[in-house]
């Protein structure tokens, strides 16, 4: 039986020794290179094509949702999964919108993100089952999901997280203070952000924490 080829992209070594072990110990994958960071991830895609690149989203030079859409180009038949600490909707929705098929919390159980290896090398989308219960959770309680934010929506919020009032937004983007409270409250709904937590979050995941 050939085992699945797994390349492993985590900056910090003790997790990244800790997966290795863990992969290797299964009888049907084995880890074929590893990287610390997510621009020598793409470079090792790219190099040996492996068939699942288990990515922190996290890392840097590169982060996860940059290195999804860069791996995407550079190895299109190599699956992607996630791995992260946030079960955030809005990393969620971005990671899968990026290209990864697999989405895994870091602090659930080693059968998850095995389950998730598994299912990215045949092709199949796999959820951290904490988040499929969150997912389900909240769609019970809201209506169908909303559009996808316009670009003057991730404005607002990009200024938002670099720390702008909205009396400054309003002048820098020539619009009303009321307006800019508008589509802060449409983004923040429609990609189910809470507070300003969730949207320095969201803002660090686009990479958008940079001035211009």
């Amino acid at each position: 039986m050939s085992r699945i080829r797994v390349l492993l992209a985590e900056d910090h070594e003790t997790v990244r020794q800790g997966l290795k072990l863990l992969i290797d110990s299964q009888a049907d994958m084995q880890v074929v290179g590893e990287a610390a960071n997510g621009r020598l991830a793409v470079e090792q895609a790219r190099a040996i094509d492996p068939q699942v690149v288990v990515l922190d989203i996290s890392m840097p030079e590169m982060n996860g949702l940059d290195a999804t859409r860069a791996l995407r180009q550079a190895s299109p038949a190599t699956a992607i999964v996630a791995l992260t600490r946030y079960s955030d909707n809005a990393y969620v929705q971005e990671l899968i919108s990026a290209g990864a098929l697999g989405y895994v919390l870091k602090q659930s159980t080693s059968g998850e993100l095995l389950a998730a290896i598994r299912s990215a090398a045949e092709g199949r989308h796999y959820l951290d089952s904490a988040v499929t219960a969150d997912r389900d959770r909240h769609r019970k309680h809201e209506p169908p999901r909303a559009p996808r934010v316009s670009e003057r929506e991730k404005e607002v919020l990009r200024m938002m997280a670099l720390g702008h009032a909205n009396k400054d937004i309003a002048a820098r983007l020539q619009i009303s203070v009321k307006t800019v409270e508008v589509h802060k409250a449409n983004a923040m709904r429609k990609l189910d952000l809470h507070g300003r937590i969730d949207i320095v979050r969201f803002a660090l995941l686009q990479g958008w924490l940079q001035e211009p």
